[in-house]
């Protein structure tokens, strides 16, 4: 548990993301429920390597965004808080199930969220659309990219790139986050590049990322 909750962490760094989406109808949630993620590990067949996590209470751990440090400087200025914004607000509970997934140089992660009361959609301003960001060892950027539209489902995406500098040498890393929210319930995928030894590092699979979403809603609620 405690290796695959390392694993999870990468996937909450900033919600910083527009809507591709607006809800447009009440959905059918009669029916729903987070542990149904599972049922994407048919979407990824050998040589994948896929785990899952049965739902239980949400570590607030996992879902909180990536700090960076205090001393960083956000282009535009008063971009920041978007840029560190989180996924669920503080103080919320519910429940979390997740799926994991690594091949093709790539890892995905699907997690369904159910939580006590809905969550708002907070989009950032016109102005927040990409933001760089700069401090001691480290540099990068935010940028909204599109989501997938599902009907009766509020979506954003956003990607971040972070560049750090230990030892002397520059290593870079990269990650899509995708979020549907649709009444009390989320899904969040993300995806970002694996690094294998002696192999260059393959190009994020963001189609496979946004058809995970759709797919991940759809499972929810069935």
């Amino acid at each position: 548990m405690l290796n695959l909750r390392a694993v999870l962490v990468v996937s909450c760094v900033g919600a910083l993301a527009a809507c591709g989406s607006a809800e447009s109808a009440e959905p059918d949630l009669s029916h729903a429920d987070i542990a149904n993620v599972k049922n994407l590990r048919t979407d990824f067949p050998a040589p994948f390597k896929v785990t899952d996590i049965a739902p239980t209470a949400i570590d607030p751990r996992v879902l909180e965004p990536q700090k960076l440090p205090a001393q960083i400087k956000f282009e535009p200025a008063d971009c920041g808080k978007f840029a560190n914004q989180q996924v669920l607000p503080a103080g919320v509970k519910g429940n979390m199930a997740a799926l994991t997934a690594e091949g093709e140089g790539n890892r995905f992660i699907v997690i369904a969220v159910e939580t006590s009361e809905a969550v708002p959609v907070n989009g950032p301003p016109e102005n927040c659309q990409k933001v760089g960001f700069a401090g001691p060892g480290v540099r990068g950027l935010i940028e909204v990219v599109d989501a997938p539209k599902i009907d009766g489902v509020a979506t954003q995406g956003a990607h971040r790139v972070v560049q750090t500098t230990i030892g002397g040498k520059a290593r870079t890393g990269e990650l899509y986050n995708y979020v549907a929210r649709f009444g009390s319930l989320m899904v969040i995928v993300t995806a970002n590049p694996l690094v294998v030894p002696d192999k260059p590092v393959a190009a994020v699979d963001t189609k496979r990322a946004g058809e995970l979403l759709s797919a991940g809603v759809a499972a929810v609620k069935a």
